[in-house]
This record gives C-alpha cells, structure tokens and sequence, in this order.
C-alpha cells in the first residue's frame, strides 16, 4: 500500500545551485497540474496514515500562498501527515512561520553545512539560510529539521560538515548527490555511517536510496510534477508512469521487480 507521495507545487526557484539535477538537461518544465485533484485522491486512498512532502523541483516558498492553501485542503485528514523543505533565502512572517508550526509541517532547510561548502555549491546562499534558521528558532522555539546534499567536497571535509550540524541537536537528512560529479552509493553510505556516531540521521525505509533507505520506486516514492507521475524525482528524465489525476488504485497496479537495496534509475 502507498502510504507516501512528493508534489512538486512549482517549477520556479530562485537559485541554481551547481549540481541540481532537476535543471540538467533543461528538465525544469512549466506544465499546470491540478495539486487539489491529487490532494482529492490521497484523502479517498489514505485510510492509514500518509504523509505528502511538499517537495520538488522548484522553491516552495516563492508561492507560499499556494502551498497554505494546500495544507490547509488537508488540515480535517488528521491521517494526512505532510513536510516541506525549502532553501532558506525566503523570509517568512511570524504568522506564516506558526502556521507551519501549528500544522504539524516539517520544515526542512537545505543547507550542506559549514558556510564556505554551502556557499560553494549553493549561489553564496549561506548566511540569508542561516539568518532565517535562527529566525525560525526564534519563533516556534525549535530548530528546524536539515536537508544536506552529500557530494565530493562533503566526503573531504566529513569532519568538518558533522562538526557544523552537531550544536543544532536537529535530525539531519543527508542525500546523496547524483548526477554530474555524484558520487557512489557505497561512498554515501560509508558517511552515513560515520555521521550518525555523532549527530542524529534520518534514514528512511522504503523511500529512496538517496536518502538511507531502500529505493521506494514504483510503491513509495512517486513524485507528482508538470501534470505527470514519475517513479520519483530522480526519474524525472525517464517515461513518466500517468497523469497526475491517476488514481492510487492504479498505481497500485504498478510492479517493479529488483534489488531495492539499489537505485532503480541507476540499475536501468
């Protein structure tokens, strides 16, 4: 049963980060999609719990409008979990940062660590993230849960970018860069490994290789985006599996046969 699912609500961010694999290849598309006809279908489907990342190829925030109007659509399914992550340049209000808060939204922000690797990936970003990190602390008296991408630079300084996340006391969920310049599955894990001796990781279940866990492809990991259905987000360059409007019954219907402990996009 599927009892997860990302929606990627825009195709607009302000950055490029450098190794942003949604922008290889010009794979960033600008196609309507109906987000309430998916949310409508999660709440006939989701009888258990299910959660929903608010998630994608474009920076959620530049139309934060839309994406409250989602959480709220949602807000009278206590079943329907959802989190979103964001880059960290957008300046939320108060209001705005408790309304997150109060709706149970996980709020990641993607920083890779320590300001000169940030920086050096990520359009020199580092210092408005952090300012609106402490912000967010501030304001809800916590800080916020870390997307950090894990590529060459990471493996070299691993020291140094654990160092940097260990004060906050927050889980950190490492992706494996992919790509142009990615680095290999064993690599990332080899880091994984290192990284959890000292800070809180998040390692997922069946959700995606890039995140820890086993690749959810074809059961837990589709990715809405551009009026389609893909696998995932890493499939994005592969035939997409629908339309958006598809029903989870007939995804359901969807098999995929191989060693989950893999990429399903990299053992093609």
């Amino acid at each position: 049963m599927i009892d997860r699912i990302c929606i990627s609500i825009n195709n607009r961010c302000n950055l490029a980060c450098r190794y942003c694999h949604f922008r290889e290849k010009d794979k960033m598309e600008a196609t309507e999609m109906d987000v309430y006809e998916i949310l409508d279908n999660v709440k006939q489907y989701a009888d258990k719990e299910f959660k929903i990342g608010f998630v994608g190829d474009g920076e959620c925030f530049l139309d934060w409008p839309l994406l409250k109007s989602y959480i709220t659509y949602i807000e009278d399914f206590p079943n329907i979990s959802a989190y979103t992550i964001t880059n960290g340049t957008i300046c939320l209000c108060e209001e705005d940062w408790m309304f997150l808060e109060e709706h149970r939204i996980n709020v990641g922000f993607s920083i890779d660590g320590y300001k000169a690797l940030h920086d050096l990936n990520r359009c020199n970003s580092f210092d408005r993230a952090i300012n609106n990190v402490k912000y967010y602390k501030q304001i809800t008296g916590h800080y916020p849960t870390f997307n950090a991408t894990v590529g060459r630079e990471s493996l070299e300084n691993a020291r140094e970018v654990i160092a940097f996340f260990k004060p906050f006391g927050t889980k950190v969920t490492f992706s494996r860069r992919i790509g142009r310049d990615g680095i290999s599955l064993q690599e990332y894990r080899d880091f994984l490994a290192k990284a959890e001796k000292e800070i809180p990781v998040r390692r997922g279940g069946k959700d995606c290789t890039m995140y820890g866990g086993q690749c959810g492809a074809g059961i837990n990991n589709y990715f809405f985006a551009n009026g389609k259905v893909y696998y995932c987000g890493n499939c994005i360059d592969l035939l997409p599996v629908g339309d958006s409007s598809m029903t989870f019954e007939e995804l359901e219907k969807i098999s995929l046969e191989f060693d989950r402990n893999y990429c399903y996009k990299e053992s093609l």
